[in-house]
């Protein structure tokens, strides 16, 4: 935020020329009220006792000085014990708009990140199934954290970890191989939990055509050939699923190479190795107690098989030794408890904290016709994310999955998610742009054109407050955009668009733009709000969501 970085800049000089160092409660923030200012500080009331000076006085010195240091800043008023609320010139603020039109798809961009390689790992279900409506939302917060991070200046890898090697993927071996018999006549014995979704009939079905004498191969052939078979179809239908999504993962990585490729017993060497291993009742134990967890936790069991937290340490550790800084995992609400036994083991591979971050992501609420639909894979009764993305489209999806806090469950209501009306709020961000899309075409059309890069003499028309407030709000994209980035909050993204929406509907009814009072001031009309548009397309960038022409 330039506005805020300039008077955190002069006051920074003002300290410095009193001695003083920064007060540990001095706020630098937007005016509550626009008609006071553009922002507020506190910081003269911290600096009364150590001056020894009345707060006011202390306010009127730095009000002085702020002003005579910045020409850009046009008004510093003292209000109540020593609050200074500062103003800057309109065109300051009308900068903005060229600011905008020279970054272009680029604006917003930062380099919080310094280039920090990371690794978002995200969706990474059981190739068990279909992707259902709750996977939908981790993927759409997974893709649109990457798009945010790298926004930010963050060198982002996306990665899907593929659970092949664990129990659930023999059970769907078993689920495919049981309906298989079944079908040909050769029953046997319901296995207990298992796949019952239409889907796994089907697989049966595909490889009884490609193979009609495979129900006469053993068990342990059968449910092997069942398994590769199930997972291999299964997984390429997540990827289609993913793609049309919009979701990419530009690594698809294998449990079970951490087997075959030594990389369990590399990671349980390094933690050995920094004396974190022990052996008790038979059992490899890893002390997480001595970093905070509640009590230590098995890693190999005495019959010799591995827990899934040993696979999870070795596969973390093998991120770290690809070369990465920065890990972010996306994970479902229900692994809440999880997180402290992974962050012993990042300690324990020598790893700060703050190189491993986890996002929950809560239930999603699937509604048709107000009516709550069940979901649940092996009943096979769950809507899947195909269906729900044909039902809506993928926009709309995406925007709803990301228009909360990840942490929040959300109720998609998937009637209220079509209608085309200013209550939906993708709709309502999308029609906006299209909005000032239609007036651009207008203009063309009458003949009034613009500059593609603003003069400052051009955009002096932009003094009213409804003006004002846009700009205002296009300054601080930048600012969000790094503010979300280290928050890992990718709502903030959609908030923040739909209050800049509002901004355009509220401006756009207020003020006519092709026939205003003279044409300097449709000129400088049409600029912000194709500046805007431009906000507005980068911002659905960052969701995934398209940004329409028509609508």
């Amino acid at each position: 935020m330039q506005a805020y970085s300039t008077v955190h800049s002069l006051v920074g000089e003002f300290l410095l020329k009193k001695g003083l160092a920064w007060p540990e409660k001095a706020v630098i923030e937007p005016a509550r009220d626009p008609k006071h200012g553009d922002l507020a500080t506190n910081v003269a009331m911290l600096l009364a006792k150590p001056l020894g000076m009345p707060p006011r006085e202390v306010a009127a010195e730095l009000a002085d000085f702020v002003r005579s240091s910045c020409e850009d800043i046009v008004k510093v008023e003292i209000a109540g014990p020593g609050f200074c609320n500062i103003t800057f010139a309109p065109s300051f603020w009308q900068k903005v708009v060229c600011d905008v039109e020279q970054a272009g798809a680029k604006y917003g961009n930062t380099q919080t990140g310094e280039g920090k390689k990371t690794l978002v790992e995200y969706v990474s279900a059981n190739p068990t199934g279909p992707l259902h409506v709750g996977h939908g939302r981790g993927a759409a917060c997974g893709d649109s954290l990457a798009r945010l991070l790298r926004r930010a200046g963050y060198d982002v890898t996306t990665e899907y970890y593929i659970n092949d090697a664990g129990r659930q993927m023999r059970l769907l071996g078993l689920s495919v191989w049981y309906r298989l018999r079944n079908m040909v006549g050769r029953p046997m014995e319901e296995p207990t939990d298992w796949y019952k979704g239409e889907y796994i009939k089907d697989i049966a079905q595909e490889m009884l055509l490609q193979d009609p004498d495979l129900a006469k191969a053993s068990d342990k052939e059968g449910e092997e050939r069942c398994y590769e078979y199930a997972k291999d179809v299964i997984l390429e239908g997540i990827r289609a699923d993913l793609a049309h999504f919009r979701v990419e993962h530009q690594v698809w990585f294998s449990e079970k190479s951490l087997f075959d490729e030594g990389k369990v017993d590399a990671a349980f060497k390094a933690l050995d190795k920094a004396g974190y291993l022990y052996e008790k009742d038979g059992a490899l134990w890893f002390a997480t107690t001595r970093f905070g967890d509640d009590k230590d936790r098995v890693l190999r069991k005495k019959d010799g098989t591995l827990t899934y937290f040993a696979s999870d340490i070795a596969y973390h550790h093998d991120k770290f030794a690809r070369g990465y800084d920065f890990l972010v995992d996306v994970w479902g609400a229900d692994h809440h408890g999880y997180i402290p036994r992974m962050r012993a083991a990042i300690a324990a591979m020598g790893r700060e904290q703050s190189q491993f971050e986890v996002v929950l992501i809560q239930l999603v609420n699937l509604l048709i016709k107000g009516q709550p639909v069940s979901m649940s894979t092996r009943a096979g009764t769950f809507e899947t994310l195909a269906d729900v993305v044909k039902e809506v489209g993928v926009d709309a999806a995406r925007f709803m999955f990301l228009s909360r806090k990840m942490d929040t469950a959300v109720d998609f209501d998937l009637d209220a998610v079509k209608e085309r009306s200013m209550d939906n709020p993708v709709y309502y961000v999308q029609y906006a742009h299209a909005r000032i899309c239609a007036i651009m075409r207008r203009a063309a059309e009458q003949g009034i054109g613009i500059p593609q890069l603003s003069s400052e003499e051009a955009l002096a028309p932009l003094d009213k407050p409804e003006d004002m407030a846009l700009l205002r709000k296009m300054e601080v994209f930048p600012d969000m955009i790094a503010q979300a980035a280290r928050s890992l909050s990718v709502h903030q993204v959609s908030h923040y668009l739909s209050e800049l929406a509002q901004l355009l509907h509220s401006y756009y009814n207020k003020y006519s733009i092709l026939s205003a009072d003279d044409e300097k001031t449709a000129r400088a009309r049409l600029a912000l709000l194709r500046a805007v548009a431009q906000v507005l397309a980068n911002g659905l960038d960052l969701l995934g969501v398209s940004a329409p022409e028509r609508m």
